[in-house]
């Protein structure tokens, strides 16, 4: 049923939970979890006095994208057959189009249940790609461990 399992990761608190039912889906299947972590190109810096040039910036959210991969890999059960991936760009769409470019089977997601002003503001990602994805997509609720 699934072969390969799409895990998306920007590093935060709790991506634990969401690699553990990745990693419990792909063991049940014998599938591959394809790590994934999206270097947002949209610059974000706060200003041109805060210090830190646009290339400085891309180059810590790149180091940002490995770091929350290698975290994330090390979450995933023994014997898991693991892959990874950076893309650049901005998140929602570089997750929707992994999902038909590696292809996957399936995303594992976290969500930060963000309601109100901070979802308003910040958007979801997740919500984007529950809406867009081409395959199903699992979400869980990412907690403080």
């Amino acid at each position: 049923m699934y072969d390969t399992v799409l895990l998306p990761t920007d590093g935060s608190d709790g991506i634990g939970a969401a690699a553990r039912h990745a990693g419990t889906i792909a063991d049940r299947f014998d599938a591959t979890v394809h790590v994934l972590s999206v270097v947002d190109t949209r610059n974000r810096f706060e200003s041109p006095s805060s210090g830190l040039s646009a290339d400085a910036w891309l180059d810590a959210e790149r180091e940002r994208a490995a770091e929350a991969i290698e975290a994330t890999v090390t979450e995933l059960p023994d014997g898991v057959s693991v892959e990874t991936t950076q893309r650049e760009g901005v998140p929602k769409s570089e997750i929707v189009d992994a999902v038909t470019e590696i292809p996957a089977d399936l995303v594992v997601m976290g969500t930060h249940g963000r309601t109100g002003l901070d979802h308003y503001l910040i958007g979801s990602v997740a919500e984007t790609v529950v809406r867009e994805s081409p395959v199903p997509v699992l979400t869980v609720q990412l907690s403080e461990e």
